[in-house]
């Protein structure tokens, strides 16, 4: 039988095994234990230990990023001197952490309300980064003498230039890509920077924050025992896990400490988070952050002002965060329904489209397009550029795939681009609308450039190939020990061969997900495959199967369940 025509292909890549060791000296690991650490290029037996033990080997004095001697003194020359500091950050769940994590740091450095306060520019006024008018309304009408930029900055070399004219100093922190050029700061922590000698290359913006808060601490220790920089942990998990940071190196570290906090804290807005999405304190995983809590904070900068997030994460009593936690609930109810309206007109828009998907239209809302492009890019497999149509300017958002690096070739078109920056499968941009129609060219031609003659289908890596006979809860428990799991450090996918079908149906609305029970011989094991209904009507007798391993519970039973990411028909079947 072949594959339903609805439903993509997927190349599936099966890791090379692991060279024979004595595992012994790795403490007797299973050798599927072994393999998953091994592709995710752990092999020495101390590195091993640390990761299964949630340590992190390497140096972490935040002194090792550059420039930090010279941020950690203009701020406390600030504290002394009596100046206003502006924390100035992004809209999204990375910058409103690191906006609320500094602000809270320098308040526990001895600075007052008037003198450490928050700003988070207007998705649909001001845009991203560095904003020229705010910067002069906020050295006016603020009095600030200092800017320290939390998730943003690296690219605004005019508006730094802006603000040296006014008198305002300048300090970026940032995690976003390189430019050619540095803005002109008085200092830039950014652990790409190439003389960095910091060896973690990949915190979050909100991991950058908290360096600045352990460099404060440690340099100029407060008197006030009550402060101490762990205790912004819980906000370093948070956004560093929305922020789809790798769950590698010191990020795993820091987000593990962070849900140990999370799932004891007191905070208020933090404890309404959980309880408007149905998490209990106690059980909160990096999966929660990534599907319950990340989306609601992230919904307030898409849909309204960030700052509504802000003082959730800020807020001093139970009844001001939970009537914030259920309005952000609101939010993003709406940003869900929007990203599906949306995606279909996208999908009308980009009909006929080559090797990347550009859609521009006046309708679409700034806070939905990343959502739209990330839709596109995941469902045909191209690079997705998703722009809001204003009658001046407008604003895109690009969601990418491995083989072109979005950031690069936004670089390419930057003599027409007012502003951009990103990573390399997720950017933004400002450009102005006269100026879409060359865009959307020399995009074509730089994604034909790269991508002609490749063979572009999502690919599938699978750790290892098992039996079904490997499957209990010793391997389950084995598999926890991975956790915190997320980008880069995902639960592991393993591949079996020629199961029998034994049962299946589509479930959930129109059908569109498959409930499928397995085996062999001997063992039967119910599964889960999300978004391929169309198997319902073809299912051959005998399968491949990829797919990670989960525990369904029901009404107190706990059953451990395939949740299967792809399958196809036997060679025999086929």
């Amino acid at each position: 039988m072949t594959r339903p025509t609805s439903l993509p292909l997927k190349k599936w890549e099966l890791i090379p095994p692991a060279p024979a060791i004595d595992r012994q000296n790795l403490g007797g690991i299973s050798p599927i234990l072994y393999q998953i650490l091994y592709n995710r290029g752990l092999t020495k037996p101390a590195d091993i230990q640390a990761f299964l033990e949630k340590r992190y080997l390497l140096p972490v004095d935040p002194f090792l990023l550059p420039d930090m001697d010279k941020a950690v003194d203009r701020i406390i020359q600030a504290r002394d001197n009596d100046e206003t500091v502006i924390i100035y950050g992004d809209f999204d769940a990375d910058g409103v952490t690191s906006t609320v994590l500094l602000v809270e740091a320098l308040r526990g450095m001895g600075f007052d309300r008037r003198q450490a306060q928050p700003y988070i520019p207007d998705r649909f006024t001001e845009g991203y980064g560095l904003n020229k008018q705010a910067l002069t309304t906020l050295r006016q009408d603020k009095g600030a003498s200092l800017i320290i930029t939390v998730d943003c900055g690296i690219r605004s070399l005019d508006e730094v230039a802006h603000a040296n004219t006014l008198g305002l100093d300048i300090i970026i922190t940032d995690h976003h890509s390189l430019g050619h050029t540095m803005p002109p700061s008085l200092a830039t922590i950014n652990p790409k920077r190439h003389d960095s000698q910091y060896p973690e290359r990949f915190l979050a913006g909100v991991g950058i924050a908290y360096k600045i808060a352990q460099a404060l601490y440690q340099k100029y220790p407060p008197t006030n025992n009550f402060y101490h920089p762990d205790q912004l942990l819980d906000l370093v998990a948070l956004g560093t896990v929305a922020d789809l940071a790798p769950l590698l190196g010191e990020n795993r570290q820091l987000v593990t400490a962070g849900l140990e906090q999370l799932n004891k804290t007191q905070r208020p807005g933090l404890l309404a988070l959980m309880e408007a999405s149905r998490v209990s304190q106690g059980s909160l995983t990096a999966e929660s952050i990534g599907f319950a809590l990340g989306p609601r904070i992230n919904a307030a900068g898409r849909l309204d002002h960030a700052y509504l997030a802000a003082r959730l994460l800020a807020a001093p009593s139970q009844p001001i965060a939970r009537q914030l936690a259920q309005d952000l609930t609101q939010l993003n109810k709406k940003r869900q329904q929007l990203t599906q309206d949306l995606s279909l007109k996208a999908e009308e828009l980009t009909t006929d489209a080559g090797n990347i998907l550009i859609a521009a239209d006046p309708d679409f809302a700034p806070g939905i397009v990343g959502l739209v492009a990330s839709r596109l890019a995941d469902k045909h497999y191209r690079p997705a550029i998703v722009i809001e149509q204003g009658p001046e300017e407008s604003r895109g958002s690009c969601r990418s795939i491995p083989e072109f690096h979005i950031t690069n070739a936004l670089d390419q078109t930057a003599d027409i681009l007012v502003r951009h920056g990103g990573h390399a499968q997720a950017a933004g941009f400002t450009i102005k609308t006269d100026l879409l129609p060359q865009f959307q060219q020399r995009m074509n031609q730089l994604a034909d450039a790269e991508l002609a003659g490749q063979t572009l289908y999502p690919t599938i890596n699978i750790d290892a190939e098992i039996a079904l006979d490997d499957i209990d809860w010793a391997l389950y428990e084995q598999l926890e020990q991975l956790e915190p799991t997320g980008f880069d450090n995902s639960s592991p996918v393993f591949m079996t061969r020629n199961v029998r079908v034994y049962h299946h149906r589509a479930v959930g609305q129109a059908g569109a997900h498959l409930q499928i029970t397995v085996g062999d011989a001997v063992h039967e094991f119910k599964g889960i495959a999300f978004r391929q209904g169309a198997w319902a009507n073809t299912m051959p007798e005998y399968i491949d199967i990829t797919y990670s391993l989960s525990v369904n519970e029901w009404r107190g039973n706990r059953s451990l369940q395939l949740q299967v990411l792809d399958l196809r028909a036997t060679d025999g079947d086929q």
